[in-house]
This record gives C-alpha cells, sequence and structure tokens, in this order.
C-alpha cells in the first residue's frame, strides 16, 4: 500500500513520524510524499499551542480529500482522542502516543497489513538530509512549567540507556550521518529517571567515541543543570560543538518563578559568563515568552535589557498562548493580544539588530559549512555551519563555488557578506 505521511511541530515529534515510518516500511508499504498518490495519509499532528492544535485540525481535512484511509497520531491524538473520533469522521484511526508499543498492531488493524515490526525497534525512515538526524534521549517531562502542556500530553520523563542512544547514533553513522543533534524536553535531566543521577557529561564522552559522526549538538539545555561536569565534557569532546541552547523564558524572576521556571536571572547571567570564558567560539540560544499573565511594561522592559546585555546568538520568542488544565489558565490579569503582540514586535526588532551586529563580526573570518543544497536559479551554496542548528530558528551560510560540491560535504567558506540572519562568501579553497 502506497503511504502519505504528514509530520507537524517540533523535531522530537519528527523522530516519532521517522520511526512510525520505519513500521510502515517493515511492513511493506511504500511511503509516498504526493498525498494524490497516497491509499492511506497518516498525520502526525502537534498539540502544544492553539496554532500548532488548528494546523494540526487544518490538515487533517486537507489531507481527507486524497486518501481512503485517514489515520491521526501524535500529540493532538493524545490529548483530544475522543473529540477527534467523535466530531471528525473522515477519521479513520486515532492512534495516541501511549498506544505507539502496540503501533505494528493498531496500523495494521486500519491497514489490513501483518502488523510486524515495533515503533521502538524498527529502523527508522530518515525523512530529512541522509547526512543530519535528530536523535531523542529521552521523552515526556518532568518539569512543570505552568504554561506547558507536555506533561500532560507525554507524561514524566523517560530517558533511554546510554547504550540505546549510543547503539542508535552508531546505526545512523553506518547509514552515512555526519551530524546527530541531540534532543529532549530537556537533555540536562537526561538519565535521572532511570540511573538516578544527571547522566548528560556520561553521555557527551560516550558519544564522542563514535566513528564516522562529525558534528554532535544538544538542544533544550535547562540553565540550571548545565553542570561544570556537562562543560568540562563538552570542553573535552572533539565532536560535541559549543552550542547552548537554554530556553531562558523570561528575565523577571517574579515571572519566572510564577511559570515555575528554576533558576533566577542572575544564575543566567553567571552561566552565560562562565560559558563564555570556557568556549570563546560558543554560540547561545535562547526563547522567551511575552504577554504572559501579569507581565508588566517594567517586566517586559526587563526582558529587552537581559537580551540586550546577553546579546544571545540565535533567539526565538513567542506569545503566550493559553492552555486548558494548565496553571496558567487560570492566571490573571491576562495581556491582551494586542499588547503581547506589540512586545513580540519590539523584542524581536531588538534581537534583530543584535544578530546583525554579530554576523558582521564574522566578515572575514573562514568558517566549516555543511552544504545542504544549491540554488537551481542562482547556482549559489546552502549550508550551516557549527553555530547553526539544522532547524527555522538558526541561519544559514550562503556562498559561491568555482567547483561543483556534492551536498553532505564540509567545506571552508571564506565570510563577506552579514545580513540580520544569514551570513554569505565565497568558497575557500
Amino acid at each position: 500500500m502506497k503511504v502519505g505521511f504528514v509530520s507537524l511541530g517540533c523535531c522530537k515529534n519528527l523522530v516519532d513520524s521517522e520511526q512510525i515510518m520505519g513500521v510502515l516500511r517493515e511492513n511493506g508499504h511504500e511511503i509516498v510524499g504526493d498525498p494524490r498518490q497516497a491509499d492511506a495519509i497518516v498525520i502526525n499532528t502537534c498539540g502544544f499551542i492553539q496554532p500548532a492544535k488548528e494546523e494540526s485540525i487544518n490538515t487533517i481535512f486537507e489531507m481527507s480529500q486524497y486518501a481512503s484511509k485517514l489515520i491521526v497520531t501524535g500529540c493532538l491524538a493524545q490529548r483530544y482522542e475522543e473529540t477527534l473520533r467523535s466530531e471528525i469522521p473522515e477519521i479513520d484511526a486515532v492512534i495516541p502516543i501511549r498506544d505507539y508499543g502496540e503501533l505494528a498492531e493498531k496500523l495494521q488493524e486500519v491497514l489490513k497489513d501483518a502488523g510486524n515490526g515495533s515503533f521502538s525497534k524498527s529502523e527508522r525512515a530518515l525523512s530529512g538530509n541522509p547526512w543530519s538526524a535528530y536523535v531523542k534521549i529521552s521523552d515526556g517531562c518532568s518539569n512543570r512549567c505552568t504554561y506547558c502542556a507536555i506533561p500532560l500530553i507525554r507524561g514524566n520523563q523517560t530517558s533511554k540507556l546510554l547504550s540505546e542512544v549510543r547503539e542508535e547514533i552508531e546505526a545512523l553513522a553506518e547509514h552515512g550521518v555526519q551530524e546527530v543533534t541531540l534532543i529532549a524536553q530537556d537533555t540536562t535531566k537526561y538519565g535521572l529517571d532511570n540511573y538516578g543521577r544527571l547522566m548528560l557529561a556520561d553521555l557527551i564522552r560516550e558519544v564522542d567515541r563514535i566513528e564516522g559522526i562529525r558534528w554532535i549538538r544538544i538542544l533544550y539545555m535547562y540553565p540550571d543543570e548545565i553542570t561544570e561536569e556537562v562543560l568540562q565534557a563538552m570542553k573535552e569532546s572533539s565532536k560535541v560543538l559549543p552550542y547552548f541552547d537554554i530556553p531562558m523564558q523570561h528575565a523577571s524572576n517574579r515571572l519566572l518563578k510564577l511559570m515555575n521556571r528554576r533558576g533566577t536571572k542572575e544564575d543566567v547571567l553567571a552561566l552565560v559568563s562562565r560559558i563564555r570564558e570556557m568556549f570563546p567560539e560558543a554560540t547561545l540560544r535562547t526563547t522567551a515568552i511575552v504577554g504572559f499573565p501579569t507581565e508588566t511594561e517594567e517586566e517586559f522592559q526587563e526582558l529587552l535589557d537581559f537580551v540586550k546585555e546577553v546579546r544571545w546568538d540565535r533567539f526565538g520568542a513567542f506569545t503566550y498562548s493559553r492552555e486548558e488544565d494548565t496553571p496558567a489558565w487560570s492566571m490573571s490579569p491576562e495581556v491582551d493580544e494586542q499588547t503581547a503582540q506589540r512586545r513580540l514586535d519590539q523584542l524581536m526588532q531588538v534581537q534583530e539588530q543584535i544578530s546583525l551586529e554579530s554576523n558582521q563580526k564574522k566578515i572575514g573570518q573562514v568558517v566549516e559549512v555543511l552544504v545542504e543544497e544549491r540554488e537551481a536559479l542562482t547556482g549559489r551554496y546552502r549550508g550551516r555551519s557549527r553555530a547553526d542548528a539544522p532547524d527555522e530558528a538558526d541561519g544559514q551560510v550562503i556562498f559561491t563555488s568555482p567547483r561543483e560540491i556534492e551536498p553532505g560535504t564540509f567545506v571552508n567558506v571564506r565570510i563577506d557578506e552579514a545580513r540580520p540572519y544569514d551570513v554569505a562568501g565565497v568558497l575557500a579553497e
């Protein structure tokens, strides 16, 4: 059977999608990119915030016109299983995350196949560039941020064994993957649930020895758990990049406490100082929420000043989304949408200038770039440096070359132009 697949939401959901596609292939199904060719379509949904829910619902209705079988999985299926079953008759099957252990059997019921294969053990069908892959080191989250529905959807943190992570990366390396990005809701808490202590430093030392992998990047590192041991392990590693994705969410200590975030603004400032002391070439990334209930104009200004002081290399922000069943749902007074959007626009304008000035400092430098594509119209190449994660939050390196370069190749590029989020240059032979 030909099966179309739509993966929505974050990179953690993408890993689930690749594992589901692996089960489908193991059962003899062909994954097709064009929904018009599909006999069945699987939609792996996101249900994190309201816009993501709306995108998932719209996608369900859009895909329902193409295939005879429509299967909905993922976060929206987990959180709103009965609502989806009762209110959208176009759906043939809803498979929530809690049923992934019986995924092959659940798929068999609707696709009428043999039902072999395991969600966790089937070989992933990589959906992106074959030289780069995400590796999820744990699922769920034991933090209880008051705005976040993830623990309601995926439960408490469940870490993989260190040996399982190593084996997964070794298998990816055998298939030609050269860049690995370690992900979880909270990577710094890795191992606490099954080993009884924080194990990220141990994991760094373990994966650093894997042959064939050139770059390893870690995302979603909570500031209070970036220990000296983790920093030292990163410093000693030849493959783990000095890339620090530290989701701060705000700079007001009152709001951080209200969000149930651990640590303070001062703690983060001290951490940033320590990172930059140990890693002069460090890339620092964070996210922030504006318009959280009770946020005052003074507290928003504190966030602006904090961003200007730290000068994050990579920065993402979004307006607060009110999610039912979370503690923040009932917090008041709320910040109206117009005010929240104004604050977001102002914040991103400040960051755009910081990013431009940061990129201008790279002019004249030669940077290592992983080449990802060649533009059909211009002939220019696009790739990413060590400072650019493989997602939309980061920029790219755009460059010209006098010779043809195969995507997936590492080259050196001399930077001669800076843009707010991207840099441009020429191949440095």
